[in-house]
């Protein structure tokens, strides 16, 4: 069969296991919150509160760490770097080994969601099948594509945004050959969860108002107050993360974390686990339920009470998440920024209708489209977005305010902060990610690949009698000046004694270490392509000399990058 027909049969088969995945993730998180919490009541204050998380961290590092050898990290961060770094290979252990440590993580409470581990999943069996059928590098990433569409299908049951989800994020491009497996993965994984456990949606909720345009000025506002809650979001979970690193050992990251997190939790229910059914009960014009198991909060007035109680938690839930995944649990960000942009979106309409001026605003609209806009801003998501919330809540008729808002989210957000909040944490990490096709493929060439050794090295304490004599035997016309330790003091061109090579007095009495001068830049063999491409321009140089450790290697020329950019470039097309 034909290269593509065998790519479409793989993209259907995998789509089948991430929805598998899928399917065995939600059911055991929902188990566990179940056995854990359904007993619980207001007058007992859910004290357990405080040490599920602590219980679920230490479990799910303790099984990462010691059992499956692969522990902590950021799902959807780390997908994106092993694509660009890694040729797309992932550890075949974790296509399994997220979906337990996530289940008692989010299970017990931890405040992440589970659609990262679940996207790192399905990445890692599109990555495995890719490489177990001696697929390249390009292929494999295109069934990392598919395992992230199916999962993300699977769990919310949106194959549409799914798939944009899977191009806007995971994958920098995309063809139209490359689009049809894609869209093979996002439905069989969707069907696959319809058969396992049916229809069952994150969201029930049926649109009973009809959008009015009068109410487009309060989105336009929503726009920018999500796209400011996104950014305080991605600073929070960014700098959160860093102080949880600076702890130092695990075991005071989970105690420490462990604890904030119990605390937390204790004070704000809803910060327990996703928070899916906060959302339900708000959209549904149920909110004084979410005060009903906080034990300091139930008691107090509503209305205040509620506004200040859902501020919170939009102030400490990025916190939250952060604490979880530092403090060695599984999950991600992704349902976090949806139930951020959900309250936000109802405490902005609850809020303008208690005023009683122009009209009543309808609630679940507005939470609704504040999903949609703060999930844009920090995921940097706008499409995946608009398509995702449209269709897990079946409000295609709120397209024009998703639309709307969603795009002032993302300008506000990105006016201030132009990376997604995926970047920060591997930049946070230190590592780099390319951010265009062009550095993509220059990530490709290492400076070894291109290092040049044809240049004849000379000793500084040289005559100039002995440089003549490399230039009679050189085809080039630069000559590193080495010492006896292979350090390199300077470098002479043919320019430098072209005045003085046929003078015989000096051709005795000058050294090579008069003659020589500092290169324009050194280039060090660990330094990424992009880091070369900027001292070339910088210094306007065609020809630079490479070091490693002090020791000389060799030169690398601007004509030997583009030579070998060319055929990087071919092979791609070729592929």
């Amino acid at each position: 069969m034909s290269n593509q027909t065998f790519i479409l049969i793989l993209s259907g088969c995998i789509g089948i296991f991430s929805g598998i995945a899928a399917v065995l993730l939600k059911t055991g998180v929902h188990t566990i919150q179940n056995f854990l919490t359904e007993d619980f009541y207001p007058s007992y204050a859910n004290f357990m509160y405080i040490l599920y998380p602590l219980i679920g961290v230490s479990t799910a590092f303790l099984l990462g760490k010691y059992v499956l050898k692969d522990f902590g990290g950021h799902g959807i961060p780390d997908v994106l770097f092993s694509i660009s770094k890694k040729s797309s290979l992932l550890p075949r252990v974790k296509i399994f080994s997220r979906v337990l440590t996530s289940s008692f993580t989010v299970g017990f409470g931890g405040s992440v969601g589970l659609e990262a581990p679940m996207v790192m999943t399905g990445s890692a069996i599109g990555s495995n099948v890719g490489a177990l059928m001696h697929l390249n590098a390009k292929k494999r990433t295109l069934l990392i594509g598919c395992g992230a569409a199916g999962a993300i299908s699977a769990i919310f049951g949106a194959p549409i945004g799914a798939v944009i989800f899977a191009i806007e994020v995971i994958l920098m491009e995309i063809s139209t050959a490359s689009f049809i497996p894609l869209l093979i993965a996002s439905v069989t994984g969707s069907l696959t969860s319809m058969l396992l456990i049916g229809e069952d949606s994150l969201f029930s909720f049926n649109l009973k108002d009809s959008f009015q345009a009068a109410h487009m000025p309060y989105y336009l506002l929503l726009g920018i107050i999500s796209g400011l809650v996104s950014l305080y979001f991605s600073k929070m979970v960014v700098a959160t993360e860093r102080l949880m690193g600076a702890l130092g050992s695990h075991w005071m990251r989970i105690t420490y974390g462990g604890a904030f997190l119990g605390f937390m939790v204790f004070l704000f229910p809803p910060i327990y686990g996703e928070g899916y059914q906060t959302l339900n009960v708000l959209i549904d014009g149920n909110a004084t339920e979410v005060l009903e198991k906080s034990l300091f909060f139930s008691s107090l007035g509503e209305t205040k009470t509620l506004l200040l109680f859902l501020i919170g938690i939009i102030l400490l839930k990025p916190i939250a998440s952060a604490i979880t995944i530092g403090a060695g649990g599984s999950g991600g960000i992704f349902a976090p920024s949806l139930f951020v942009g959900g309250i936000t979106g109802f405490v902005f309409a609850y809020s303008k209708n208690l005023l009683g001026i122009h009209l009543d605003l309808p609630i679940a609209h507005f939470v609704l489209v504040a999903m949609c806009g703060v999930m844009a801003g920090v995921q940097h998501s706008p499409l995946s977005a608009i398509f995702l919330i449209a269709e897990i809540t079946g409000g295609y008729e709120l397209f024009v305010p998703l639309m709307f808002v969603s795009a002032i989210s993302f300008i506000t957000k990105t006016y201030f902060q132009k990376h997604s909040v995926y970047t920060l944490q591997l930049k946070a990490q230190g590592k780099y990610l390319p951010e265009t096709k062009d550095e993509e493929l220059l990530d490709t060439i290492s400076i070894t690949q291109v290092i040049e050794k044809d240049l004849l090295p000379i000793h500084p304490e040289a005559q100039l009698t002995d440089l003549i004599e490399l230039v009679k035997l050189s085809k080039r016309n630069i000559f590193p000046v080495v010492d006896s330790a292979r350090a390199l003091q300077g470098i002479v061109t043919l320019d430098d004694i072209r005045h003085i090579m046929f003078d015989a007095e000096k051709q005795k009495n000058v050294r090579v270490k008069q003659l020589m001068h500092s290169p324009p830049e050194i280039l060090f063999s660990t330094e990424n392509m992009q880091s070369a491409m900027e001292k070339f321009e910088r210094s306007g140089a065609w020809n630079l000399p490479v070091v490693e450790n002090n020791q000389y290697l060799g030169f690398v020329s601007k004509a030997k990058i583009f030579n070998a950019y060319r055929k990087k470039l071919q092979r791609q097309k070729e592929d």
